[in-house]
């Protein structure tokens, strides 16, 4: 199970968001760039990048830091989400070195578009589900829609998509702990890995999530313990690399 650290981009900014509210977010740094190799030194063997502007906009808007730090870290696998609505944003990322994009709000609007970005970038394309209370958010969170996590997750299972970056809006951001059930249900629900999110506060959460990695948990992201150290990126994925071998 991976742990990948979180870069979420607010006016080019690396912020961190309580519950999805742009309202309430914390600045962590004003150099985003600066901060991918914060966590590249720690170990880190894969980044999950978030465009919130992006996400409420519904169109990229920190593309520009995105792309530096593609730049400044070739061969690093990053993650892309937020704002992703369109081919030619799919294509522009993939083009720029990203190694996978997120579709979340589009996942929901329109499913043939994960369909056809699948079989025309296969292995590339992450769909993101984010829930409240088991029913996927859209529009950067702001919005709840009727479709739930689990029957979404199934629609894609024979599309080719290479992951699910699963939220549970609730906890992002609050530092309570990972709903270790509901990602597990979710894991257990599709044939899809399952990349954990929403919060990863401390190796109580990490070691939780990597008991029932074999359900099909792949990843875990992790943004504001990393950042206010409650959680040791090195040690997490150590423990994570040792339960692995075991």
């Amino acid at each position: 199970m991976l742990i990948i650290p979180a870069i979420d981009l607010k006016d080019g900014e690396c912020v961190r968001l309580r519950q999805g509210r742009m309202e309430d977010s914390t600045v962590f740094s004003r150099d985003p760039v600066e901060v991918a190799g914060r966590w590249v030194e720690a170990g880190a063997r894969r980044l999950h990048l978030v465009d919130l502007n992006g996400a409420f906009e519904g169109k990229p808007v920190n593309d520009e830091i995105i792309r530096a730090i593609v730049r400044e870290y070739p061969g690093l696998p990053i993650q892309i989400g937020g704002g992703i609505r369109s081919r030619e944003v799919v294509e522009a990322y993939l083009d720029a070195g990203v190694q996978w994009v997120i579709i979340g709000t589009q996942a929901v609007r329109d499913p043939d578009f994960v369909t056809a970005m699948c079989h025309a970038h296969p292995g590339h394309i992450i769909v993101g589900l984010d829930a409240r209370e088991g029913m996927v958010a859209t529009e950067g969170w702001a919005e709840t829609s009727s479709v739930e996590a689990t029957s979404l997750a199934q629609r894609f299972a024979n599309d080719g998509v290479d992951a699910i970056v699963y939220t549970d809006i609730a906890r992002d951001g609050m530092m309570e702990g990972v709903n270790v059930d509901a990602t597990r249900r979710l894991a257990e629900s599709t044939s899809i890995p399952v990349i954990a999110s929403g919060g990863v506060s401390s190796m109580v959460d990490v070691r939780a999530l990597a008991q029932v990695a074999h359900s099909g948990i792949t990843g875990a992201i992790t943004g504001r313990a990393i950042y206010e150290g409650t959680l040791d990126l090195a040690e997490a994925q150590r423990y994570c690399d040792s339960v692995a071998s075991s």
